[in-house]
């Protein structure tokens, strides 16, 4: 169950990405650029903070925030929580850039709620956010579970 689980999920990944580059694309964006301007259209967020949402390194988000500066479609604003840690934000010309491929996206999501049904896609939705949730959870307490797991072949507890 966990392998078909995990196929169908990578498979998804690629599907969600490749579609995601052709709506990105007309804006001057990809795909990652505007998965990490997606995260902080609401708020400006430290990159730890975006990363932990997107479940992705740090290091990622930090060379595409430097990037997404770099073009003047993001900028990094003092953070009030921590001196050193700033805040990415969106720039007029990142707001922009994002809201050119809206458009395509609701197109999409469209489309998808027509193949699916509207109360299937939005069950999928949920299912997929419980999954997240719950490989968050094992995810914490795998260091845990390693150590009682390596006490236990070592003769402990």
């Amino acid at each position: 169950m966990l392998s078909r689980t995990a196929l169908g999920v990578f498979r998804l990944n690629g599907q969600f990405l490749s579609v995601s580059e052709e709506l990105a694309r007309p804006a001057g964006l990809t795909a990652a650029w505007w998965q990490v301007l997606g995260a902080v259209l609401r708020e400006p967020l430290p990159v730890a903070g975006i990363a932990r949402a997107m479940g992705i390194t740090r290091q990622s988000v930090q060379r595409i925030a430097d990037l997404l500066v770099a073009k003047g479609l993001a900028e990094y604003v003092p953070n009030p929580a921590h001196r050193r840690a700033k805040l990415l934000r969106p720039t007029e010309a990142g707001r922009a850039a994002v809201a050119r491929i809206d458009p395509g996206h609701a197109r999409l999501a469209d489309r998808l709620a027509a193949e699916l049904g509207e109360e299937a896609f939005a069950q999928t939705v949920r299912t997929l956010e419980r999954l997240a949730v719950a490989m968050d959870a094992l995810t914490e307490a795998a260091p845990e579970a390693q150590g009682e797991a390596q006490g236990e072949a070592q003769g402990g507890t």
